[in-house]
């Protein structure tokens, strides 16, 4: 299986976050990519650079507003006096329907969901490179190859097309689904991670031409709040192509594959030409987050389970965190997959 990832993604290092008020380290930190390699490398992948795909495809499903404030935002920052040393939002609007603030402060709040998705001054680059090594899979499932395996790191799936949040800033995997659409006239995006990736439904929210599928914890009491519940089905030409499957707290392996069939009836319903895997290994048992528990057995069978799509697809990086199993679950599902066969 060909992975792809650069070095730039390694220079975001954000410091802080906010939980439940009070600051705390930012559990997104380069060293997850490392431990992500390794395991991709223990699953038999060949790690392959990205190259330099522009903004066209990160265009393709953001607004050029957001780019541009992602862009030079950081810059614009340090000539506020006192201001902290990354872009933090300390003010958010409760409607995003009215007039574009002109401060920097202003439009921290405008583009940034919370406090976890600090900007600095490697952010940008960091981004892009991410994005373009879903653009890369993407491009080398549609040359032929039956999978390939993004790195991206920093993740992607709570960005929407003007919003950061949840550590991500641009949407790796609607990158990778939009890059597809290319020569595939339906595609369906299937997130596993923890959380419900409330940027990707964003985007695709009133397109009929992407179903989006999520299986995550139960957002009633947990990230990201507002999003991810089964009521949510799309509106306008998108209304049912959007499916929610929220569990419980803790629900492990037979709870998670119970619902994994349940998301494939409605991917085989749609009968789509390609598939986008949003890779979260947050799931596990033992990562930081602790909101479900699945195996590392389990993140094989998960991907044993999803290849029997037999669909061409792209496996994103979304989250997953510091814990020694962290390389183990990505091995585990890679090679379930079929990584060492391909």
């Amino acid at each position: 299986m060909k992975a792809f990832y650069a070095e730039e993604q390694k220079r975001h290092d954000p410091k802080t976050f906010l939980s439940s008020g009070a600051a705390k380290p930012n559990p997104e930190k380069p060293e997850r990519i490392g431990r992500l390699l390794a395991g991709a490398l223990s699953a038999g992948c060949t790690i392959e650079r990205p190259r330099n795909h522009g903004l066209g495809p990160v265009a393709a499903v953001h607004t050029p507003e957001y780019l541009d404030f992602l862009e030079h935002i950081f810059e614009r920052w340090q000539r506020i006096e006192g201001a902290s040393e990354e872009v933090i939002p300390n003010i958010h609007p409760i409607a995003r329907n009215g007039s574009y603030p002109a401060s920097a402060v202003g439009q921290a709040g405008y583009h940034m969901a919370d406090t976890a998705c600090p900007i600095s001054g490697e952010t940008w680059q960091s981004a892009l490179w991410s994005a373009w090594s879903a653009v890369e899979a993407a491009e080398a499932v549609m040359a032929g190859a039956p999978v390939a395996y993004a790195l991206c790191r920093p993740p992607g799936h709570h960005a929407f097309a003007d919003v950061a949040g949840g550590f991500c800033f641009i949407n790796n995997s609607a990158v990778a689904a939009q890059v597809l659409r290319r020569t595939a006239s339906r595609v369906a995006i299937l997130d596993v991670d923890l959380h419900h990736g409330n940027g990707t439904q964003g985007i695709f929210y009133a397109r009929p031409d992407v179903l989006t599928v999520s299986l995550h914890a139960d957002p009633v009491r947990f990230y990201p709040f507002f999003w991810g519940h089964a009521d949510e089905r799309g509106e306008g030409p998108g209304l049912g192509y959007n499916f929610n499957l929220p569990l419980p707290r803790k629900s492990a392996d037979a709870a998670f594959l119970e619902a994994l069939e349940v998301a494939f009836q409605r991917i085989r319903a749609f009968s789509p030409e390609a598939l986008v895997v949003a890779l979260g290994l947050d799931a596990f048992e033992g990562d930081p987050f602790g909101g479900l528990s699945v195996t590392t057995p389990g993140f094989s069978r998960i991907g044993e389970a999803i290849a029997k799509l037999g669909l061409p697809t792209v496996i994103v990086q979304e989250g997953g965190y510091l814990c020694d199993e962290l390389g183990d679950n990505l091995t585990a599902f890679l090679t379930g997959f079929g990584g060492k066969a391909r």
